[in-house]
């Protein structure tokens, strides 16, 4: 299906009630206007879009400012790793570039916003190809571990990347860097036929001396290693400041540079109580001093519903169980390797416990984020009440009148290993709900300038 066949069935398909969570809170944050110039249009992801100018802007100012011989801010390994990220050429055919899925003016996750109103997952360089789920944030995800059992004889995984936990960071030790590989030889995503081809692209691209100078004068003769050290390039850009900012204002109020309204300061002692977020996701800096991540990387099964709008639903060609697919996290990987396959059943359902940094960094107020794996969610409201009442409100049954999210909520997709510790029936009010989200809210970066410090 093309593009503006998708993007018209779903403009037909969005008069259609289907579940989003909370409508009204849907309809408020969708009423807003873009700016007209904005990098998240709707039209953001095709070729010459405003997505894809932003990443060619980015990528040639950084090849400028290598050219010049001054490049500033970033070691050598990062700024390569800057250019790959950027590099619209490195896909087949070209135009897809890594920040096409990955933007940074929405916290490294889905820049376009009608994507994000809708099927949440992104197309890839063949037009018409769309993946099984929402693009994570690629930022903060480069102190996960390798991906490992919790404690033994438990059934627990902690670290790896993707959603569910593929990445191990097994193969380069680092499951940023594994994860960084995936989507070059996906046919998905940018659809290179070969890992020669990728290597080829970089080393004979505008910034191959670049790449030379950082692994080797002879490292384009030795397609695995070259491939290896394009994925570490990226993973290396990933963890640098430029990425992992730590500048939100959250982090100012922990150095004594700012301070919270009395809603915020409620809500984040409610994040760090009654609403038992801090259970996963962890908000305290560490024995060191280290700043929170907001993530214990971990995995869990909170019970979310299916994302009908998934195009992922009728890509039959990678798809075969059509309609009938049913995303089972990572027991579903857990099952391909010999020593975890016991410990899969446990874990069918389970996705990756996401950083909530930038959980709602934007480009504009109007502008729609998606949330949870499948982006069911269109809003902080809908997931964090979502969260609030799971257990509470009774299923949405076909037939029944009934709003999702207000009368009822839909079915989880996997019904199995459902977390009902945190999860489910937090009894909170909505003025406690709404502080939740004001105390999220100063999760994004670009509050402050660490630098300055």
């Amino acid at each position: 299906m093309s593009r503006s066949w998708w993007r018209l069935f779903l403009s037909l398909a969005a008069g259609v009630p289907l579940a989003y969570g909370a409508p009204a809170l849907l309809a408020q944050e969708a009423s807003a206007s873009p700016p007209e110039a904005s990098a998240s249009s709707p039209e953001a992801s095709a070729p010459g879009h405003p997505a894809d100018v932003q990443a060619s802007a980015i990528f040639e100012a950084t090849l400028a400012a290598e050219a010049s011989s001054k490049p500033a801010g970033l070691r050598p390994v990062e700024r390569l790793g800057k250019l790959l990220f950027f590099d619209r050429r490195l896909s087949e055919p070209q135009g897809q570039a890594c920040a096409v899925c990955h933007g940074p003016e929405v916290g490294w996750t889905g820049p376009d916003l009608f994507i994000n109103l809708t099927g949440s997952v992104y197309e890839g360089a063949v037009r018409g190809r769309f993946g099984n789920r929402k693009p994570p944030s690629s930022a903060y995800a480069t102190q996960a571990p390798v991906l490992h059992l919790e404690a033994p004889g438990q059934a627990g995984f902690v670290g790896g990347n993707f959603w569910d936990g593929r990445a191990t960071g097994e193969e380069l030790g680092n499951p940023a860097a594994d994860q960084a590989q995936g989507p070059f030889l996906n046919p998905v995503e940018q659809n290179n036929p070969s890992e020669a081809v990728v290597v080829a692209k970089v080393c004979r691209g505008p910034y191959g001396d670049v790449f030379r100078a950082v692994y080797g004068a002879r490292i384009c003769a030795d397609v695995p290693r070259a491939y290896d050290s394009i994925a570490r390039a990226i993973a290396a850009y990933e963890g640098s400041s430029e990425v992992n900012a730590f500048s939100s204002k959250y982090d100012a109020w922990l150095a004594g540079r700012a301070s919270l309204t009395a809603q915020e300061r409620w809500g984040l002692r409610l994040f760090e109580g009654k609403a038992r977020c801090d259970t996963c996701h962890t908000s305290r800096p560490g024995r060191r001093g280290e700043p929170p991540l907001f993530t214990d990387y971990t995995f869990e099964n909170l019970g979310v519903p299916r994302n009908l709008f998934n195009p992922w639903y009728w890509e039959l060609p990678f798809n075969p169980e059509g309609p009938f697919y049913v995303d089972l996290g990572l027991g579903a990987f857990l099952f391909t390797r010999e020593e975890w396959a016991p410990f899969a059943r446990a874990n069918l359902g389970k996705v990756k416990v996401p950083t909530l940094r930038n959980v709602d960094k934007r480009p504009y107020p109007g502008f729609v984020k998606a949330y949870a794996h499948n982006g069911y969610f269109k809003s902080l409201e809908s997931i964090v009440h979502f969260y609030n009442t799971r257990d509470v409100l009774p299923v949405c049954l076909s037939g029944t009148p009934g709003i999702p999210g207000v009368d009822c909520w839909p079915t989880p997709e996997v019904g199995l290993n459902l977390n009902t510790r945190e999860v489910g029936d937090l009894r909170l009010t909505l003025q406690e709900e709404q502080a939740l989200v004001a105390f999220l809210r100063t999760l994004s970066d670009g509050y402050y300038q660490r630098a300055a410090e």
